[in-house]
């Protein structure tokens, strides 16, 4: 999803990830000799370039090919990578990383401090319109920057020496390694992008890695891609597999019965298929942040109006949707889903300290129909729906389409489901009227979700003075006050989702999947569905 703030991502919450693949048990067998993978996702990829990502194909690549100051280990706890040693400020407001010396971009170019401040500058320049400026709020001057209000080189990142890299903030915060994992956050190699210019990121041979795997044989189009281990990458004896080789497979039930004959050895379920292999040997199920919502194009008349936003959000009954449709999940009444972050004073549950912002309330949903028909000036309104063309996708479109024709006298609604890169053109170039897409946040920190959490458009349409300066005050006036910043951020919600309906939160989901026995260390992000293939072997 391309909202000038945040990724957006979109493709879907149970089916989209990979495939590992063998071919019979000989060729299974040389596959575990190889250390060798054979994949499939369930999208196209999108890009390469950290500056431009918003899918979780192109995600799931970058966190595979590239690294930052810091990564996920087994236990999902961010560790240093990129960065050897990091010294903290008594203010804790100042981080000073030393780089390692060792660590190469797949050109054999070394990575450099200045690497990562050509990056982030590039990441808050409003020029480049990255979809994921919204992530350096905490950097200092990360918003001003990102709105233009300053010159990009006031960016609270600076390269001290060839392997120093100093990082300042708006104010303290908790969370800092955990945001700095992120794609983001890694560095670009700066010789290399100026040098290839605009079509940096657009193909494999465009782009280049400093992480345990680089991309091979991905033309920017097509649908197969190979990750390579990296011979280049600092800490390469701890990987173990030599190559995944990944092809775009859309259709979840081909995945269940390669699973089934031995031709797979992970796939992600979809919904559809969940009852049916539940007691399939090595099924697994997982409970994600993950989040599937509606977001609304507010140039156009009737989306603009802000009672038809609100009789749409509350039109339709979650509950059956992830009873009957997804039979994973849960309703989500709010843009921050539940079990996700945790009020380090209270350890209470964010989503139940906030509360519902927006349930399925046909009366409520009715009135605001209403209203908004009247300040329309119509009787008979039409909408589309977009979504990307994966099975679940479709799905959830189909029933958002059925629901709210039946509950909104004089509402038509078509769906239009296309490839998943086309979508995240279509939503950038404002081509839609409501767009559904799922995203999975970067850390555990509720205003991951209220500053971003795919929301379209979130920096460029939603100018709300109210909502800013809340966001501002809990970065900086109560950045060391739990309670006030989280009594805060819940205002903030309020006013995004309650108040202004400027996303309607759909469902939380939960991740699906069969493994075989002999994949060990194949872990998945503690933020969704993305997998991380550095720890791998097969025995």
């Amino acid at each position: 999803m391309i909202k000038k703030g945040w990724l957006a991502l979109v493709s879907t919450a149970l089916v989209g990830t990979l495939f590992l693949a063998a071919c019979g048990q000989t060729k299974s067998q040389q596959a575990s000799n190889k250390q060798e993978l054979n994949v499939a996702t369930t999208a196209e990829m999108a890009t390469l370039n950290t500056v431009k990502y918003s899918d979780t194909s192109s995600l799931e690549a970058l966190q595979n090919t590239f690294e930052g100051l810091y990564r996920f280990n087994t236990k999902s706890k961010p560790v240093l990578a990129g960065a050897q040693s990091v010294k903290v400020s008594a203010d804790k407001k100042t981080y000073t990383f030393t780089l390692r010396k060792d660590a190469k971009w797949s050109n054999g170019d070394p990575v450099v401090a200045s690497d990562y401040v050509y990056a982030w500058r590039n990441m808050v320049d409003p020029k480049q319109a990255s979809p994921n400026s919204q992530r350096f709020l905490p950097i200092k001057n990360g918003l001003k920057t990102a709105t233009g209000e300053l010159p990009v080189d006031q960016l609270g990142v600076k390269a001290l020496s060839k392997y120093q890299l100093e990082v300042q903030l708006e104010a303290p915060i908790s969370y800092l390694p955990e945001l700095l994992t992120g794609a983001p956050f890694y560095p670009q190699d700066q010789k290399f992008v100026e040098k290839t210019g605009s079509a940096y990121g657009t193909s494999a041979a465009k782009t280049v890695f400093n992480g345990p795997f680089v991309v091979k044989n991905w033309t920017g189009t097509n649908l197969k891609w190979n990750y390579v281990k990296n011979k280049d990458y600092w800490d390469k004896k701890a990987v173990s597999l030599k190559q995944v080789n990944v092809q775009v497979v859309k259709d979840t039930s081909t995945a269940a019965k390669l699973y089934q004959t031995g031709k797979l050895d992970y796939t992600a379920l979809s919904t559809d298929y969940i009852r049916q292999y539940k007691s399939t040997p090595g099924y697994h199920t997982k409970s994600i942040p993950l989040i599937g919502y509606m977001a609304f194009n507010v140039h156009r008349p009737d989306t603009a109006n802000v009672h038809f936003r609100k009789a749409i959000a509350q039109a339709y009954d979650k509950q059956l949707l992830v009873k009957k449709v997804l039979h994973a999940g849960s309703p989500l009444n709010g843009i921050v889903p539940a079990n996700f972050a945790f009020n380090s004073q209270t350890d209470t549950d964010y989503r139940k300290d906030a509360g519902d912002m927006l349930t399925y309330n046909l009366k409520a949903a009715r009135k605001q129909w209403a209203l908004a028909k009247k300040e329309l000036g119509k009787d008979k309104l039409s909408v589309e729906i977009l979504t990307s063309d994966t099975t679940e996708s479709k799905q959830v479109g189909e029933y958002l389409q059925s629901q709210l024709e039946a509950n909104l006298k004089g509402l038509t609604v078509t769906v239009r489901s296309i490839p998943l890169k086309s979508r995240l053109q279509a939503t950038t170039n404002y081509d839609f009227d409501i767009v559904y897409g799922t995203w999975q946040p970067d850390y555990a920190d509720p205003v991951n979700f209220i500053s971003d959490g795919g929301q379209y458009h979130l920096d460029d349409d939603y100018h709300n003075a109210n909502y800013r300066n809340l966001l501002n005050q809990a970065a900086t006036t109560y950045a060391t006050d739990t309670n006030k910043r989280w009594a805060t951020l819940i205002k903030a919600e309020k006013q995004l989702i309650k108040d202004d309906a400027f996303t309607a939160p759909v469902y939380q989901g939960a991740m699906a999947y069969l493994l075989k026995d002999k994949v060990h260390g194949l872990n998945i992000s503690p933020y969704g569905t993305m997998l991380f293939y550095r720890d791998v072997t097969i025995k």
